[in-house]
């Protein structure tokens, strides 16, 4: 919040800001505190929401909906998904890396597709993760393990982390109560939180740099996690496994 202060004309900064905090809610559960944090949050996203960078606004917009439909408030979301401009069919990260194959800038061309495809490898997830849900509440258990394979196939294929190929189907042994599955899914799991993944090290993301991590990051994203998942009623069925002791 103080770097807001000292930056306080960057739109993208602010949205940046309220992703991270709001990221930092969830993986932290603060219970005591959640109304007002929320509310700060959510102020941050209304400020960005106003940018006159039509990238920076309609991102802002996209989660202010998200907060919308959380709270059941879908005439608001519905209003606000009104104001988002319908996707341009041109794409213009295909563009400039035609123009840079044809310039010779072949590292920056391969660098902007391979940008692309991490992010469409995000957006199949994040979808796929929905499509399982709706399949769990329609009962289809069978269809909701199908796409949860799928989900870890695909992640495989495209060289995700390992910790993302079990997100899938620990969701889905969560939702159905699969204490056993659940276990047998979670604990390796958190296992790979302590191995090194290095994007670039695949073919396919050869010109994505690896962001340096703290050395106690993966221990510190253990304990985190069970933490949380001892707090949430959701997964109370997990609270007393040993297992995950060695992770506390």
């Amino acid at each position: 919040m103080s770097k807001l202060k000292e930056y306080s004309t960057c739109d993208l900064l602010v949205l940046n800001i309220a992703t991270l905090l709001d990221g930092a809610l969830i993986a932290h559960n603060h219970k005591n505190k959640l109304d007002e944090y929320e509310s700060e949050i959510e102020s941050l996203y209304r400020r960005a929401s106003l940018s006159g960078d039509l990238l920076i606004r309609e991102q802002a917009i996209s989660y202010l909906i998200s907060k919308l439909i959380k709270r059941g408030d879908y005439l608001g979301a519905e209003e606000l998904l009104n104001s988002i401009s319908e996707n341009n069919p041109v794409d213009k990260k295909q563009i400039k890396a035609n123009i840079c194959i044809a310039k010779g800038e072949i590292d920056s061309a391969e660098k902007i597709l391979e940008e692309k495809l991490f992010l469409l490898n995000n957006e199949v997830n994040t979808t796929l993760i929905k499509l399982m849900e709706i399949a769990i509440k329609d009962n289809r258990i069978d269809d909701a393990t199908y796409i949860a394979n799928v989900y870890k196939e695909s992640s495989k294929i495209f060289d995700l982390s390992e910790y993302n190929s079990y997100i899938a189907h620990f969701q889905l042994y969560v939702a159905c109560k699969k204490r056993v599955a659940c276990l047998k899914t979670l604990v390796p799991m958190l296992k790979s939180l302590n191995k090194k993944w290095e994007i670039n090290k695949s073919p396919l993301y050869r010109q994505i740099k690896s962001k340096p991590c703290d050395k106690d990051f993966g221990s510190n994203m253990q304990k985190m996690i069970v933490k949380s998942l001892k707090e949430d009623d959701e997964t109370s069925f997990l609270k007393d496994c040993d297992e995950l002791k060695e992770f506390c």
